[in-house]
């Protein structure tokens, strides 16, 4: 087998998107790292990645770089929706939450914890 057909065969295609064979990781979370400038070896420690498993991503990348920016660009789209989602989905969850009623059983200890958030406010600049 060639290096370069053993490239194309380390990055395959799945439900997640391109992906290195063997891993659960993703080009997309490689993309996250060089896009905030992290030196190879570090992506590679961090995935612990072989440098073979590494090289062939990055190789990957540089030669699709297109087709790849384009889907990743769709990925970041995708996590701030789902993101997005979860946020309001926890907002209205709280304020649901916050308009139950105390039990009276727990009111001493409802004291307490305004009293602890009172005394941390005061101690904070």
């Amino acid at each position: 087998m060639t290096p370069a057909s053993d490239r194309e065969t380390t990055i395959i295609r799945t439900e997640r998107g391109l992906t290195i064979a063997g891993t659960r990781l993703t080009l997309y979370d490689v993309m996250d790292f060089l896009k905030a400038q992290y030196p190879p070896k570090l992506i590679r420690d961090k995935f612990n990645l072989t440098k073979e498993q590494l090289s062939a991503a990055l190789s990957y990348i540089k030669a699709n770089s297109t087709e790849i920016e384009t889907e990743y660009q769709q990925v970041l789209q995708t996590r701030e929706e789902i993101r997005q989602y979860w946020e309001d989905r926890n907002r209205e969850h709280f304020a649901r939450i916050a308009t139950i009623p105390r039990k009276p059983e727990q009111e001493t200890l409802w004291a307490k914890l305004e009293e602890q958030k009172a005394k941390h406010a005061s101690k904070s600049p």
